[in-house]
């Protein structure tokens, strides 16, 4: 059997998240205490009783890798270890937490300004994502070219097979998104973000990050981290900050990262942090796997339960 553990990335923040194994685990509620003290404010208030400060990115990000941290820190204590660990864009940070190769502390702190610079990077309302359901990579892909006449828009996340996000700027998404309507997908929604993430448009969010990640202090990783850049593993050590520079403006490759992991031998992949999401993309893009999740009491009991029968 080989585990992958997968860490959550934006958008999957709810209300609440990260209370029930703060109440029942030291070593959870002892990484909430450690964001305070890395942050100078209290990341336990934003994720329990905070919904307004959750969804704005420079808070949900922290709050994300501090509660994805956290369930990672209950698995291990239940001696669960995994052979590989990934996350989705933002959860690729608590991958390499996973790996041993950043210190939470250090890096809770540059993922808020991560999250303040990805805002800031494009005002409110000026770019735009939309998930298109049910089309081909090379359709979407080339639709965006197409449109390409009329302003910036590009692939941003190829999430599973038939789910790819498009973004870009607000018009042009716009229409790209009902071109790709009119030539056959299930469905276009526009996404509830703060900006075109992961496209050219972030690149002065990835200047700015790019000083902040050049002073961080990086280990030697205890086990392999795929990268969202490449959806392949990341070699060395010397490979993380490069990475993560160009990782903010690069199209999340995750349904590559899923199929890479499956085949290495990948049969269990189990979900960090809040929500399911990356496991409904896991469902959608290999069969035959196992997989759990882990966000609050009854998630950890089904887990280690299914584990064990394994």
């Amino acid at each position: 059997m080989k585990t992958a553990f997968m860490f959550s990335g934006q958008g999957a923040q709810y209300k609440g998240m990260g209370k029930e194994l703060c109440e029942n685990f030291k070593c959870a509620e002892e990484i909430f205490d450690r964001a305070d003290e890395a942050l100078g404010f209290s990341i336990k208030e934003v994720c329990f009783d905070d919904e307004e400060k959750l969804n704005k990115t420079e808070f949900t990000q922290p709050a994300i890798l501090t509660m994805s941290t956290a369930a990672l820190k209950v698995l291990e204590e239940h001696g669960i270890k995994a052979d590989y660990a990934a996350g989705l864009s933002l959860g690729e940070y608590s991958a390499y937490v996973c790996s041993g190769a950043f210190d939470f502390d250090e890096t809770v702190s540059v993922v808020r300004k991560r999250g303040r610079f990805m805002t800031e990077a494009v005002p409110e309302g000026v770019g735009a994502m939309y998930a298109i359901l049910g089309l081909d990579r090379k359709t979407v892909e080339d639709t965006c070219e197409e449109y390409k006449q009329y302003g910036f828009v590009s692939p941003a996340n190829y999430n599973a097979p038939g789910q790819i996000v498009i973004a870009g700027e607000a018009e042009v998404a716009e229409k790209t998104a009902a071109a790709l309507k009119e030539k056959g997908a299930k469905m276009t929604v526009k996404l509830n973000v703060s900006g075109p993430f992961h496209t050219a448009l972030l690149k002065p969010a990835s200047d700015r990050l790019a000083v902040e990640l050049e002073k961080m202090n990086i280990s030697d990783m205890k086990m392999p981290v795929i990268t969202n850049v490449t959806g392949t593993v990341v070699e060395n050590k010397a490979d993380i900050i490069p990475i993560l520079i160009k990782q903010v403006m690069s199209p999340v490759k995750w349904e590559d990262t899923i199929n890479y992991l499956a085949s290495q031998g990948v049969d269990t992949f189990i979900e960090v942090g809040p929500g399911k999401t990356l496991s409904g993309f896991v469902k959608r893009t290999v069969k035959g796997v196992k997989i759990y999740n882990v966000e609050d009491m009854k998630s950890l009991e089904k887990t280690l339960k299914g584990l064990e029968e394994a």
